[in-house]
C-alpha cells in the first residue's frame, strides 16, 4: 500500500516504458551525447519531467500506451555504427617488454619530421606526448566535435599508440593496419620511427629501466642523407663524467648537411644520462655501464640499460665510434683503441687519418668489444681527461670523425694525399714504487727512451723522493695528472710502435690497456642471465 501511495500506476507504467525503450536502442543515442547532455538526462528533475509527459500521453490514449516511433539515427551515429561494432569494448593492450625498432605488421610507423637541430628547444618532450594537444571533452562539446566512445578508444579510426611513439616534431603517417608499412629506398627505421631521406631529426631513446618511477629520456640525433648508404653511429658519455665526447658529437651532427650526406649518421651524445646529471662516472648503483654489454633483460639495471641501447640502436648500425676520455685523474692523448686482429675493425681504424692507433681488444663487457663480437666494426676514441671540457682536444676528435666520414665516402671528397696513422701494437704502464705526490717531467704525446726520467714521487712528510724511469722506447699515450699516489699506481702509459710484420712473427698477446694485472675471463655467451665480469681497475674505456 505504501508503494502505491507514493508511486501512482501512471508513473510505474511510464518507468516500465523507459526501460523497454532503452533496450530498443535509446541508450545508444545517449552514449553519443556530450557529457553535459548525459548529465542533464540523468538528473532527477529531468527524469521526473519525462515521466510526467509519458503519463499524460498514456491518459490521453485511454490508458493504453502508444508505441513511440524509434528515432532515426543521426549522420554521426550512422558513420559510427558503420565504422565500428556496436558493442566495442576497449581492448586491453599488453605492454611490450621488448621494444622493437623495426616496422611490425599491424602498426604504422611514425614518420620523423625534418627539423633544425640548431634550434633551441625548451624541453625534450617524452615520447608518449603528442605534438598537438587534443581538445578536452568540454571544449569538444561546445564546438560540436563530440567523439563517440568507439572513437575515444581508437579501435578503428586511429592506430594504437605504441611505446616507440616519436618525440616532439614527428607525425604519424596513415597506413593500413593490415599490411606492413613499406619502407622507402632511403628511409631508415630508428627507434620505431621512419626517418625519410634528406632529414635531420631528434628522437628519444627511453630505456625500460626506471629509477624512482621516472624513465630517463635520452636524446638521439639522426641525420639521414639524401643518398642511400651505410649507417654510422656515434656514442659518448657511457661514463657520465666524460664531457669531451659530448661536444664532439654536437659539433659533428649539427654541421652535417643531409642533402650532401650519403648514408645515415646517428649520434647519442649522452648515453649515461643519470651519471651525467650527477657528474659521476657510474650509474646511481655504482655500476660501470661500460662493463655490462651486450646486457640482458633480467639482470641488474646496468644490464637492462645496456641491452636496450645495444639492441635498439647499436645493432642497427654498420659501424660504431665510441667516445671516451681518461678516468680517475688521468688524461689520454687523442687516439684510437681498436682490435686490429679483426679485418673490418682494422680497415675502419685506418680511415681516421693521422691519429695514433693502439691495438687493444678492450674489456670483454665494454660496448666496443660486444659490438665487434656482434659483427659491428667498432673503435674507441680516447681524448683528454674527465670532468673537463677541453676545446683543443675536442677539435682533434671532431677532425678525426670528419676524416672518417669523408674517407668512408659519406660526406665530401677524400684527399688524395692520405697520411697513415702511427700504430702501436704494444703498450705498457709504468708504475710508481713509492707513495707521495707525483710530479711529471714529461708531457702527453712525447717520445721517450729507456733511462729517461718520466716523473718523481715526493713524500711530503719525510721529503724522500724517488724517480720513475722509462724502460721503453715509445710514446706517452696516457698519463696521470699530478696527484697523491700509492705504490703500484699506474702513472705513464707508453705505446710501442712495432712493425706489423715483426708483430706477426712474434705473435704476442695483446697487452691489457687498463694498467691492471688481473685477468678477467670472458662471460659465456650461452648464459645470458649471468652478470658481466666484475670490474677491473680500468683507466680507459
Amino acid at each position: 500500500m505504501l508503494f502505491q501511495a507514493n508511486y501512482p500506476k501512471a508513473i510505474i507504467s511510464a518507468t516500465v516504458l523507459a526501460v523497454s525503450l532503452s533496450a530498443s536502442g535509446i541508450l545508444q543515442a545517449q552514449n553519443t551525447a556530450s557529457p553535459e547532455e548525459s548529465k542533464a538526462v540523468s538528473s532527477p528533475s529531468t527524469k521526473q519531467a519525462a515521466t510526467e509527459t509519458k503519463a499524460e500521453k498514456t491518459a490521453n490514449n485511454g490508458g493504453a500506451e502508444s508505441p513511440s516511433p524509434e528515432p532515426a539515427p543521426s549522420t554521426a551515429e550512422a558513420k559510427t555504427s558503420a565504422a565500428t561494432p556496436q558493442a566495442s569494448a576497449k581492448p586491453k593492450v599488453k605492454k611490450n617488454t621488448k621494444k622493437s625498432t623495426e616496422a611490425t605488421a599491424g602498426k604504422p610507423v611514425p614518420k620523423a619530421e625534418n627539423i633544425n637541430l640548431e634550434e633551441v628547444i625548451t624541453e625534450l618532450k617524452p615520447s608518449e606526448e603528442k605534438s598537438a594537444p587534443e581538445k578536452s571533452e568540454e571544449e569538444a562539446a561546445s564546438t560540436g566535435e563530440t567523439k563517440t566512445p568507439d572513437e575515444k578508444n581508437n579501435t578503428s579510426s586511429e592506430p594504437t599508440k605504441s611505446a616507440d611513439t616519436p618525440a616532439q616534431g614527428t607525425d604519424v603517417s596513415s597506413q593500413s593496419a593490415d599490411t606492413e608499412p613499406p619502407e622507402t629506398v632511403n628511409s631508415k627505421i630508428i627507434l620505431g620511427v621512419e626517418v625519410p631521406p634528406n632529414t635531420k631529426t631528434r628522437l628519444v631513446w627511453s630505456p625500460e629501466e626506471k629509477l624512482s618511477g621516472l624513465a630517463e629520456r635520452t636524446p638521439v640525433l639522426v641525420v639521414n642523407g639524401a643518398h642511400a648508404g651505410q649507417t654510422l653511429c656515434l656514442t659518448a658519455a657511457l661514463h657520465g663524467d666524460e664531457l669531451n665526447g659530448i661536444e664532439m658529437i654536437r659539433r659533428v651532427m649539427y654541421n652535417l648537411d643531409p642533402g650532401e650526406l650519403t648514408g645515415t649518421v646517428v649520434g647519442v651524445p649522452v648515453v649515461n644520462l643519470m651519471g651525467f646529471r650527477r657528474n659521476s662516472r657510474y650509474l646511481p648503483d655504482r655500476r660501470d655501464l661500460n662493463r655490462y654489454f651486450p646486457g640482458n633483460t633480467s639482470g641488474s639495471s646496468a644490464s637492462r640499460i645496456a641491452y636496450s641501447l645495444f639492441h635498439e640502436i647499436i645493432l642497427k648500425c654498420d659501424a660504431l665510434v665510441d667516445l671516451h676520455t681518461g678516468s680517475f685523474h688521468r688524461t689520454n692523448l687523442t687516439q684510437l683503441r681498436a682490435d686490429l686482429s679483426v679485418p673490418a675493425v682494422s680497415d675502419l681504424a685506418h680511415q681516421f687519418g693521422a691519429i695514433a692507433v693502439m691495438n687493444s681488444r678492450g674489456n670483454y663487457g665494454s660496448l666496443r668489444a660486444a659490438a665487434v663480437r656482434a659483427g659491428v666494426p667498432t673503435v674507441t676514441i680516447e681524448a683528454g681527461e674527465p670532468m673537463r671540457l677541453q676545446n683543443d682536444v675536442v677539435a682533434e676528435g671532431v677532425k678525426a670523425i670528419r676524416t672518417l666520414i669523408t674517407n668512408l665516402g659519406m660526406y665530401g671528397s677524400a684527399s688524395r694525399w692520405f697520411k697513415s696513422a702511427p700504430v702501436y701494437y704494444k703498450s705498457y704502464w709504468v708504475r710508481a714504487d713509492q707513495s707521495g705526490i707525483l710530479f711529471s717531467k714529461i708531457s702527453l704525446g712525447e717520445r721517450v727512451s729507456p733511462g729517461e726520467v718520466l716523473g718523481t714521487v715526493t713524500d711530503p712528510i719525510t721529503n724522500a723522493r724517488s724517480e720513475i724511469i722509462s724502460p721503453y722506447h715509445g710514446r706517452i699515450l696516457g698519463m696521470a695528472l699530478d696527484q697523491v699516489v700509492m705504490p703500484g699506481f699506474a702513472a705513464y702509459h707508453i705505446g710501442i710502435q712495432t712493425p706489423e710484420e715483426r708483430l706477426k712473427e712474434e705473435n704476442p698477446q695483446v697487452t691489457d690497456d687498463d694498467g691492471d694485472d688481473a685477468v678477467t675471463p670472458p662471460m659465456p655467451e650461452s648464459a645470458p642471465s649471468q652478470e658481466a665480469p666484475k670490474d677491473r681497475d680500468d683507466f680507459e674505456d
